[in-house]
């Protein structure tokens, strides 16, 4: 006589079993993101205004129509001098601040009297092209306080850099987005993780 080995399962203990397997299921899931989130270190594009040479290619060479780099100021490094060389090109005729007499071609900069002799020089990014005209002017003949960085931002942080691929002071990598961006007037790369 065939006795039937397999026990038959009731409703209740099928459904007790089929909810203990989708619980694992789901915990097993949350658990192995959790675990790929602690490894992965999303990375974002950052320039090295010690090694950034002024070239120009940030305005040209972005994926973006206006480009994601462009110029900061570094106020406590600044001098707001009266004749700022981020501001006049150096053979200014007059001091005057008419678009004839700026460096920067779409007058991004902004120059206000604070008290003689020091004025403040602000950047209006949403103008900002990124051309670095400024910057080197700032840099050659002044105290560097004006220098370019990628904004954050705007970035669409490109699996490859386009403006990196082309940038003659190699001063574009990739770092975790968790670090600081490096600022002048501030060294140290302890932190940073380049490509």
């Amino acid at each position: 006589m065939n006795e039937n080995k397999h026990k038959h399962l009731t409703r209740r203990e099928f459904m007790d079993r089929t909810t203990r397997g989708v619980t694992a299921f789901v915990l097993g899931g949350v658990a192995g993101k959790v675990l790929f989130n602690g490894i992965k270190h999303e990375r974002v594009w950052q320039i090295d205004p010690f090694k950034c040479v002024q070239c120009g290619k940030c305005a040209t060479h972005c994926v973006l129509t206006h480009s994601a780099s462009r110029c900061v100021h570094a106020y406590e490094v600044c001098g707001y001098c009266r004749i700022c060389s981020g501001f006049f090109p150096t053979d200014v005729a007059v001091l005057d601040e008419g678009a004839e007499n700026q460096i920067c071609p779409v007058g991004a900069i902004k120059r206000t009297f604070v008290e003689e002799p020091y004025y403040e020089y602000t950047v209006d990014r949403d103008l900002c092209i990124g051309c670095a005209r400024c910057v080197k002017g700032c840099t050659a003949h002044g105290n560097g306080s004006l220098y370019m960085q990628i904004q954050r931002d705007l970035c669409v942080n490109c699996n490859e850099c386009s403006i990196a691929l082309v940038c003659e002071g190699k001063a574009i990598s990739r770092i975790a987005a968790d670090v600081q961006y490096l600022k002048k007037g501030f060294v140290d790369n302890s932190e940073q993780v380049s490509t």
